[in-house]
């Protein structure tokens, strides 16, 4: 089974979406967008921006935490992960991200 991106409503009623793994995490994370179209731009950038390891901007947080932002041609930011607990952990979410965003299906809630 494939990743999937799923697009929703936030509570403010703006588009999201996620990217989600084989086994139903959720490896990538959006902004609100105020129209669905935009979101569904976003889902493209990423599915193209994902491919290459040098878009993935890599941190470390105060608590000494890891997370990582997908970034698009233009620098900015269209995903971002989860927090996690180790540098490995956090390569690990890289590569699920690059194995699953290009063949991912859109689901809409």
């Amino acid at each position: 089974m494939a990743g999937k991106f799923e697009i929703y409503r936030d509570r403010r009623g703006e588009f999201r979406f996620r990217l989600k793994a084989s086994n139903g995490e959720i490896i990538l994370a959006s902004e609100g967008y105020k129209a669905k179209s935009g979101c569904k731009n976003g889902i493209a950038s990423v599915k193209k921006n994902s491919k290459a390891k040098k878009n993935f901007v890599r941190k470390e947080s105060k608590n000494g935490k890891f997370m990582f932002n997908l970034r698009a041609g233009n620098n900015q930011v269209i995903g971002t992960s989860e927090m996690y607990n180790t540098n490995a952990s956090c390569e690990n979410g890289i590569k699920s991200v690059m194995n699953n965003a290009s063949g991912a299906k859109i689901e809409e809630e």
